[in-house]
């Protein structure tokens, strides 16, 4: 890996009708950000191999698997935050 420093974010947008994930790579000076929703997170890990392939770009292959891995724990948190979605003490008003 070169001596430049990697950093790596994840958090989601949610709007009134979906939710827009942002996955971002920071190497050096360069920035990749992708922005993707649950239903194309599929065409999301096809972009990662495209960019790993292109060799005009410094995203390698090590980049790609790094941030599939950072879709999926993603992916995954959030489908177990919506499976236990649990009242809370403040709800109370809305089940009377």
């Amino acid at each position: 890996m070169p001596n430049s420093q990697i950093s790596i974010a994840a958090w989601s947008i949610s709007d009134v009708t979906q939710d827009i994930n942002v996955l971002a790579l920071v190497k050096g000076e360069e920035r990749y950000i992708f922005l993707y929703g649950e239903s194309n997170r599929a065409e999301t890990l096809r972009m990662f191999g495209r960019y790993a392939s292109n060799p005009e770009l410094s995203f390698t292959w090590y980049d790609a698997a790094v941030l599939s891995q950072k879709l999926r724990q993603e992916s995954q948190k959030a489908a177990c935050t919506d499976r236990f979605s649990l009242p809370q003490p403040s709800d109370i008003e809305d089940w009377f």
